[in-house]
């Protein structure tokens, strides 16, 4: 199947346009990492504490960052999480400790913001442990039990708090919705001794500085080595032109989608450096698709000039090209659309790269052999490039 036959696209005589368009994305996305944004690195890679809050309503953004500024805590960042319709909101913290201290102190920071008006002598049902449930039980006693009452209220108050979090999203909007979970008496004494907020802190998730540290050198290095050994192999399998080139095309895809990252403060996380990583291989591939047929042209058209040869390479593998980007991105765009916020990093790197990588496999890798012969002829050498090694 074939969508393009017998296109004569001037690829090469397009090249300044191609050259402007990848300046024009990878000198905005520097000036963000450099001067604007920087890295915006997840909290996988900086540390910090993450912290799911679940609302009875939409939340307003602006009220809850100033409500969190409020207490003390400064330099953090709030974004929607999952379908609007779950109204949930994450919290990343600048709170770096890894002990249990430091969750309770992330979880009890945002509940203090958010406390507001609250009754002094009551605590919160959405935000209240299954032992303060149970403690509270024991006190009151609401169901007048002699026998075994630690167990029974300790079983009762984790069925309250798992009918809270489990069934309601971690947030009770009426004492009536425990009306068929316990018994009457039991809802009647926690509606005398708690309060509902329009919140509850579900989930609290923290990375140490040390650990991030490890992983953003990790990162690195797995792209750095991988870069090595696809400019080896290139190396070995046509000349080491090619492998330069197609180094070169990949740094450009990953500048660029590193660069959109930063240029829209999206975070990057374990799952993005995993993407890039898969754009690496993706990209590569299609690069080597198109110096394996300009290879072969070589040994058939050894009267014309490279430029023609590599304009009739790249024409002849457009439509390979097309179907292949095209179904992928297809994929990977419903994969963005729908698969929720917790993949939304790494479908959004894929989304970016796909279309770079396609672009710059066609762009940037074939015109960098034309460049590199005439630069050689021009110091009156011959071109490696032409022919190359048969193996």
């Amino acid at each position: 199947m074939e969508f393009f036959q017998n296109t004569n696209i001037d690829f090469l005589g397009k090249k300044w346009y191609f050259l402007a368009f990848s300046l024009v994305f990878s000198v905005a996305g520097l000036f963000s990492m450099l001067f604007w944004h920087g890295i915006p690195y997840g909290v996988d890679f900086r540390g910090g504490t993450l912290v799911y809050v679940k609302f009875t309503h939409p939340p307003n953004d602006n009220a809850v960052r100033a409500a969190i500024d409020r207490v003390g805590l400064h330099n953090f960042k709030t974004q929607t999480f999952g379908p609007a319709s779950n109204n949930s909101l994450l919290i990343d913290l600048p709170v770096q400790e890894t002990n249990e201290q430091a969750l309770d102190s992330g979880r009890n920071q945002v509940i203090k913001a958010r406390a507001g008006n609250a009754p002094a002598d009551k605590p919160d049902l959405n935000n209240s442990s299954s032992l303060a449930i149970k403690n509270y039980l024991m006190e009151k006693d609401p169901l007048h039990l002699t026998l075994d009452a630690d167990q029974k209220y300790n079983a009762l108050a984790h069925t309250i708090a798992d009918y809270r979090d489990k069934s309601q999203g971690g947030v009770l909007t009426s004492f009536d919705q425990l009306k068929g979970v316990t018994d009457l008496a039991v809802v009647a004494s926690l509606q005398n001794g708690f309060y509902l907020s329009d919140f509850g802190v579900y989930q609290v998730e923290i990375v140490g500085p040390q650990v991030g540290g490890q992983l953003r050198r990790q990162a690195l290095l797995a792209t750095a080595y991988s870069l090595a050994g696809m400019l080896v192999y290139l190396g070995f399998r046509f000349e080491w032109i090619y492998g330069i080139a197609a180094v070169v095309t990949v740094f450009h895809d990953t500048l660029i989608t590193v660069g959109a990252f930063s240029l829209t403060n999206t975070p990057i996380s374990l799952t993005v450096i995993a993407a890039i990583l898969t754009l690496i291989g993706y990209s590569n591939n299609d690069t080597i698709v198109v110096f394996d047929r300009i290879r072969e042209n070589i040994k058939l058209m050894r009267r014309e000039k490279l430029s023609e040869i590599v304009n009739r390479s790249i024409n002849q593998t457009l439509s390979r090209t097309i179907l292949t980007a095209g179904l992928t991105f297809l994929t990977v765009l419903a994969l963005y659309l729908f698969g929720g916020e917790v993949l939304r990093g790494f479908s959004l790197a894929l989304v970016i790269g796909i279309l770079i990588g396609t672009y710059s496999s066609i762009a940037i890798a074939a015109p960098i052999l034309v460049a590199y012969q005439d630069w050689r002829i021009e110091k009156g050498k011959r071109a490696v490039a032409m022919p190359a090694r048969v193996r």
